[in-house]
């Protein structure tokens, strides 16, 4: 079992509660995933979201300054907005990145976005919302597929390539691909079709609900003949380790808060209740907010359900102070890791 960390590069708040800067918070967000290699965390994906408050617009630009800076750790994307970004200029940033690190360390994540923010910013139609999708993920995965720099492509969504050269090409003959959900049935189906990877963003209710999607994945996957090695799975959710489940829950409690706060404020969600919030801390909840024991065994309860490879965390949210955030991944890594491996064992 693989376990890690993913962030939108959390901006944090000034001792007054006023919001600090976004350039402070990529170089948090910079610090954290080089402290996550040294740490011994198998994986740290960024996220991309385009607001004051999650700045890692580029997982791309990220990820090669990371590959450069880190020697073992997996990196990803968690996830890039293929909707409204251009396939070509993401495989060439993620092949770049791959070559940096050195082959084999760099993945795609791709997703159709939780928010909508991208559409207006980048001059996209949100009725058009799953054409793009399908085209772009289509247009990806022909340029990952070629046996050659040169690609064929046609389509809507973008201008056709004839033959075009897309290079690089990365260090490993091809970049893993992950298909991003959020629990939709459709992409779980359409993620075993194609063969690619699935990765989950659990963000509320109890996890183990996703077994039956995870069940229509690898059935889908089976019967387009894609190989049991191929269908991998992984999961994303909220979550914070600290020594003890007291500290854990007080650390991220306020983030927590002042995320909803936003979020309310960019979609008109309600004003957060401590109560959902307790719900989801408390086991079977979605957040995985505790000591390092209930982590691992919470890790591994889920597992019996979804018999995922990947479990990783997003602590840093609605301002947590860094050291919280480093702390946590520290955790992760020299005791929620170990835990869940001799947890495994053991069955």
């Amino acid at each position: 079992m693989e376990i890690g960390a993913y962030s939108f590069g959390d901006t944090q708040r000034n001792p007054d509660g006023s919001l600090g800067s976004t350039s402070q918070a990529i170089s948090n967000l910079f610090e954290a995933v080089k402290f996550a290699d040294t740490s011994g965390l198998d994986y740290f994906g960024i996220g991309e979201h385009h607001t004051t408050t999650m700045p890692a617009s580029s997982p791309g630009a990220l990820i090669s300054a990371a590959a450069a800076s880190t020697k073992q750790i997996t990196l990803g994307s968690a996830a890039s907005i293929i909707s409204t970004d251009d396939p070509v200029r993401i495989y060439q940033q993620f092949a770049t990145a791959d070559i940096i690190s050195g082959g084999g360390r760099v993945e795609i994540t791709a997703g159709r976005g939780s928010s909508v923010e991208t559409f207006p910013l980048f001059g996209y139609d949100l009725r058009d919302y799953d054409e793009l999708y399908d085209q772009k993920l289509n247009l990806l995965m022909s340029i990952n597929d070629s046996e050659s720099e040169n690609v064929t492509w046609s389509g809507t969504t973008r201008p056709d390539l004839a033959n075009l050269a897309v290079v690089p090409r990365p260090a490993q003959k091809k970049l893993p691909i992950w298909l991003a959900t959020g629990g939709n049935a459709a992409s779980s189906a359409r993620a075993g079709r194609l063969g690619l990877p699935v990765s989950y963003g659990i963000i509320g209710g109890a996890p183990h609900r996703f077994a039956p999607l995870a069940e229509l994945y690898r059935k889908s996957g089976a019967a387009a003949g894609h190989s049991s090695e191929a269908l991998k799975v992984s999961v994303g959710a909220l979550g914070l380790v600290a020594p003890s489940t007291k500290e854990a829950v007080e650390r991220f409690y306020p983030g927590w808060y002042n995320l909803n706060i936003e979020m309310g404020r960019l979609r008109g969600w309600p004003k957060p209740d401590k109560r959902a919030f307790d719900a989801q801390v408390a086991a079977p909840g979605a957040y995985y907010v505790g000591s390092p024991d209930e982590i691992a065994e919470r890790i591994v309860h889920l597992h019996g359900y979804l018999g995922h490879m990947r479990h990783f965390l997003q602590s840093d949210i609605g301002g947590l102070p860094q050291e919280h955030f480093l702390e946590s991944i520290k955790l992760l890594a020299s005791e929620v890791k170990p835990r869940v491996e001799r947890l495994l064992a053991q069955k």
